[in-house]
C-alpha cells in the first residue's frame, strides 16, 4: 500500500491542476454557461482537492512512522552529457509543507464559497485558487533547484492573477503590478545565484551543490566572496517572496486582493515559500556565516520593521499584514541563527493562526459592509468597528484565539515556537534577541490593539462624522450604492464561513504541544539535512525555559496591558500620545517612509530615464537615420542630372576629368 502511495504522490499537485484547466477551458469556451454552473464548479474543486488532502495527510502520517525519504525522478531535457532531471519528493520537510498547504488551501476554498457568493467571477476565483495550490505543492515537491525555480515563478504568477482579481480597481491593479515587479527583482537575483552555484558545482540538488561547495572551498579552487556572493543572491528570492526588507513592500498593497487570497497566499503557504527555500538550501548555506548572519540580521530586522507599523494602521487587513511580515522576519532570523526546527516550527503554526486571523477579518468585513456599504474604504476601518463581539461572537472567540496565539501567551501555538526562537536567538546573539524581544512586546500591543478596536466598546459603524473623516483622508467620496445598505447592524457570517474559523483555531491551540520543548516531536521528525536525529536532541533545562519563557511573557503582558489601558479601557489616550511624539507617530504612520523613497526614485526616477531615452531615441537615433535619408535623397536628386544615357556627355566628362589631372600634374611639377 505504501508502495502505491508513493508511486502516484505526484498526483497531489496534479489534480488541482486538472481541476482548474477544466474551469479555465470551461471559461474560455462555454463563457456564460460555466459561469453559471457556480456551485457545481466549486463542490468541483473543493472534493477533487480534498483527494490531495487525503493523500498528503497519509504521506505525513507515513514519513512520521520513520518511511524513508522516497524521490522519483526522469530525464527532462538533454544536451550533450548534461541530462536534467525532473520528478518529485516526499520526505519530512516536504510531507509537512504539503499537509499545511492542503489543509489551510481547503479551508479558504470552503470559506470563499461564502464569501465570494455574490461575485461575478465566482468560478474564475475557483479556478485561480486551484491553480495557486497545484503551484505550491509542486514547489515543496521539488527534488531540485530548477524544479523550484519553475514552481516559484507559477506561484508568482498566481498570486499576481488572485491579488489583480478585481483588476477593475485601480488600487487591485497597482498592488499586482507592485507584486509583480517586486518579487521580480528578488527572482532575477535567485536566478543569478542559482547559475552561479551550478557554475561552481555542477549540479542543481541540494545536498550535492552543498558538498561540492564545500569540498571547492576547502581546495581553494572557487573564491569564499564568490561562494557568499552566490549565497546571497539566492537569499533575494526569499527576501522578495517572504516579504523581508528591503523587498517587503509588496505585501501590504496586496491586501486589495479579497481576503480568502490574503489567508491562503500572504499568510499561510506563498510567503512562507522563502522560509522554506532557506530551509531547502541549508547545505550549500549553513557552511557560510556570512550569508548566515546576512539572513538572520535581515530577518530581524524586518520582524522590528513590520512591529514598529502595525500600531498605527487603521485598516485591519494591513494592520494583519505588517503582522505577517513581522512574524515572516522571526522565521527567516530563525534560519539564520541556525534554528533550523523552530524556525520551520513557527512556519506551521504561524500558517494556521494567521490564516485564521486574515478570515476573521475578511468575516468583520462582511459583517460591516450591512452597516456601511460596500466600500472596502469604510468596512476595513477600525475607526468605525467596535462592539462587533456581541454581533459575532464566532469570529469574535476565534480573533482572540489567533491573537493570544500571535502573542505568545501559553498554552497557545505561537508560544512554543516563538519561545523557542527567542531562546535560541539569546545563545546565538543577545543583540538579535533584544530586538526580537522588544519586538514581540510591540506584537502583542498592537495585536490587541486590533481586538479592542474591532470586538469590544461600543459600535462606531453609524458615526457620520468618522466616515466622512475616513473619506475625506482617503480623497473620495461615497457613492449612492455605498450608501445604500447603510443602517442595518453587522452580523455574523454563514456557516461556510465560520467553519473553517473553527477549525483553524483548533490547531492554533494545540499544535504547539509537539514541540514542547521538553519533549520535542516536532524537533526529532524535522531536523536539519546536514545532520541526524540524534545530533539534534538539546538537553532541556527547566530553569533556562522558565527564565526565558517568563520574560518572552512578561513583555507580551506588557504590550497587552498597555493596549488594554489605550483601546479597552481608555486611560491613555493615543491621539494625545501622537501629538506629543508627531515624529515618531507619523514615521510609523508614514511605513518608514520606505515607500515614498521607492516611489520618487524607482516609480517617478524610472519614468524621467524613460523620458531621456526617448527623447534621445528621438532626437540621436531618429535624427541619425532622418539625416542618411536625407543625404541619400539629396544625392541621387544630384547624381540623376548626370546619369542622363547621352555619349557625347560622357566623353565631355572624361575629357574634362583627364585635362583636370594634366593641370594638376603640371602644377605639382
Amino acid at each position: 500500500m505504501e508502495k502505491f502511495l508513493y508511486e502516484y504522490a505526484w498526483l497531489v499537485p496534479v489534480i488541482p491542476l486538472f481541476s482548474s484547466m477544466v474551469l479555465g477551458l470551461g471559461l474560455i469556451s462555454f463563457n456564460k454557461a460555466t459561469n453559471k454552473l457556480r456551485k457545481p464548479a466549486s463542490l468541483f474543486v473543493i472534493s477533487t482537492f480534498a483527494i490531495s488532502l487525503v493523500l498528503s495527510v497519509a504521506l505525513f502520517w507515513s514519513q512520521w512512522q520513520g518511511h524513508p525519504s522516497y524521490t522519483r525522478m526522469l530525464e527532462w531535457a538533454r544536451a550533450g552529457s548534461y541530462s536534467l532531471q525532473m520528478g518529485y519528493t516526499v520526505d519530512h520537510l516536504a510531507s509537512l509543507m504539503m499537509v499545511i498547504v492542503s489543509t489551510v488551501a481547503i479551508l479558504v476554498m470552503i470559506y470563499s464559497d461564502g464569501y465570494m457568493a455574490h461575485d461575478p467571477g465566482y468560478v474564475r476565483f475557483f479556478a485561480y485558487l486551484s491553480i495557486f495550490a497545484a503551484s505550491m505543492l509542486g514547489l515543496v515537491m521539488s527534488p531540485n533547484l530548477v524544479q523550484v525555480y519553475v514552481f516559484w515563478e507559477l506561484v508568482g504568477m498566481a498570486s499576481y492573477l488572485l491579488i489583480g482579481f478585481w483588476y477593475e480597481r485601480k488600487s487591485a491593479a497597482d498592488a499586482c503590478q507592485k507584486a509583480f515587479v517586486t518579487n521580480r527583482v528578488g527572482d532575477f537575483g535567485l536566478l543569478l545565484g542559482m547559475l552561479g552555484l551550478y557554475w561552481a558545482t555542477g549540479s542543481f540538488d541540494f545536498q550535492v551543490m552543498g558538498e561540492r561547495l564545500q569540498e571547492l572551498l576547502q581546495t581553494g579552487e572557487i573564491a569564499r566572496w564568490l561562494a557568499v556572493l552566490f549565497g546571497i543572491l539566492v537569499f533575494l528570492g526569499p527576501v522578495a517572496k517572504s516579504a523581508q526588507f528591503p523587498l517587503h513592500v509588496w505585501l501590504p498593497d496586496a491586501m486589495e486582493g479579497p481576503t480568502p487570497i490574503s489567508a491562503l497566499i500572504h499568510a499561510a503557504t506563498m510567503v512562507a515559500a522563502g522560509v522554506f527555500l532557506v530551509a531547502k538550501m541549508y547545505p550549500v548555506l549553513q557552511p557560510l556565516p556570512e550569508v548566515m548572519n546576512v539572513i538572520a540580521w535581515t530577518g530581524c530586522f524586518t520582524a522590528f520593521l513590520g512591529a514598529s507599523i502595525a500600531p498605527t494602521q487603521n485598516d485591519i487587513k494591513k494592520g494583519l499584514a505588517y503582522s505577517t511580515i513581522s512574524q515572516l522576519g522571526y522565521m527567516i532570523m530563525a534560519m539564520g541563527i541556525g534554528a533550523y526546527s523552530a524556525g520551520l516550527f513557527h512556519l506551521m503554526t504561524h500558517a494556521y493562526f494567521k490564516a485564521m486571523l486574515f478570515l476573521c477579518s475578511g468575516s468583520v468585513i462582511h459583517g460591516m459592509e450591512a452597516a456601511v456599504g460596500h466600500n472596502p474604504i469604510l468596512s476595513q476601518d477600525m475607526r468605525l468597528m467596535g462592539g462587533l463581539r456581541k454581533y459575532m461572537p464566532i469570529t469574535a472567540i476565534c480573533f482572540l484565539i489567533g491573537t493570544l496565539a500571535i502573542c505568545g501567551i501559553p498554552p497557545f501555538a505561537g508560544f512554543w515556537s516563538k519561545d523557542e526562537i527567542l531562546s535560541q536567538a539569546f545563545e546565538a546573539n543577545p543583540a538579535l534577541w533584544v530586538v526580537s524581544w522588544l519586538t514581540a512586546g510591540l506584537t502583542a500591543f498592537y495585536m490587541f490593539r486590533l481586538y479592542f478596536l474591532t470586538f469590544e466598546g461600543d459600535f462606531r459603524g453609524f458615526d457620520k462624522t468618522i466616515q466622512e473623516k475616513i473619506l475625506k483622508e482617503a480623497a473620495i467620496a461615497a457613492t449612492e450604492e455605498e450608501n445604500h445598505h447603510h443602517g442595518e447592524k453587522p452580523h455574523e457570517s454563514p456557516l461556510t464561513m465560520t467553519f473553517p474559523l473553527v477549525m483553524l483555531a483548533i490547531p492554533s491551540t494545540v499544535v504547539g504541544f509537539v514541540g514542547l520543548p521538553w519533549h520535542n516531536l516536532f524537533e526529532e521528525f524535522i531536523y536539519p539535512p546536514t545532520e541526524t536525529t540524534t545530533e539534534v536532541v538539546h538537553q532541556f533545562q527547566w530553569g533556562e525555559f522558565l527564565t526565558m519563557a517568563g520574560i518572552s511573557v512578561g513583555i507580551a503582558l506588557i504590550g497587552i496591558t498597555l493596549a488594554s489601558l489605550m483601546y479597552l479601557q481608555g486611560k491613555i489616550s493615543p491621539s494625545a500620545l501622537a501629538a506629543k511624539f508627531p515624529a515618531l507617530y507619523q514615521f510609523s504612520l508614514n511605513k518608514w517612509y520606505i515607500d515614498d523613497i521607492y516611489e520618487r526614485v524607482f516609480v517617478i526616477g524610472s519614468r524621467r530615464l524613460a523620458r531621456a531615452i526617448i527623447e534621445v531615441d528621438y532626437k540621436v537615433v531618429d535624427g541619425a537615420v532622418n539625416l542618411t535619408g536625407l543625404i541619400t535623397i539629396i544625392s541621387g536628386e544630384g547624381l540623376k542630372y548626370l546619369e542622363n544615357g547621352r555619349a557625347q556627355f560622357y566623353a565631355l566628362i572624361v575629357f574634362a576629368a583627364v585635362l583636370g589631372f594634366a593641370i594638376a600634374f603640371t602644377v605639382i611639377s
